[in-house]
């Protein structure tokens, strides 16, 4: 089976992110297939590269770069719930005058449509808020 998930919950505020990458995980160990991780709403912290949480936390960034990178999972970050929290990759930055940037490869700033394609491409999508 092919999935994707959208997360809407941001990393250390709610258990959203935390039950999604141990969703993901398991549904992997089971050998389904992520295709696409799409956040939302405050699941875009997710993708900020500034993130330091303390050592004896879970890096939930760094699980999510794992995931893109081991299982070759898109990492997807809603372009207008990202603009508004300050989620801006190098493109973005420049465009509004900004000098730097807060979201780098392999999370991409994409559109809602990119959220519909999942939906369609996936045989389940799966949400995390």
């Amino acid at each position: 089976m092919r999935y994707a998930l959208a997360v809407y919950g941001g990393p250390y505020s709610q258990q959203a992110s935390h039950s999604a990458l141990r969703f993901a995980d398991a549904l992997l160990a089971r050998g389904h297939q992520l295709t696409t991780v799409f956040f939302y709403h405050d699941g875009v912290y997710n993708a900020a590269n500034m993130m330091a949480p303390p050592q004896d936390e879970p890096h939930l960034r760094d699980r999510w770069l794992s995931l893109a990178e081991n299982h070759a999972t898109r990492l997807q970050v809603c372009v207008a719930a990202g603009l508004r929290r300050g989620m801006l990759d190098e493109r973005e930055a420049a465009r509004h005058g900004k000098q730097g940037h807060t979201l780098e490869a392999p999370f991409e700033l994409t559109g809602l449509g990119q959220l519909v394609e999942a939906t369609l491409d996936n045989d389940h999508l799966i949400t995390f808020a």
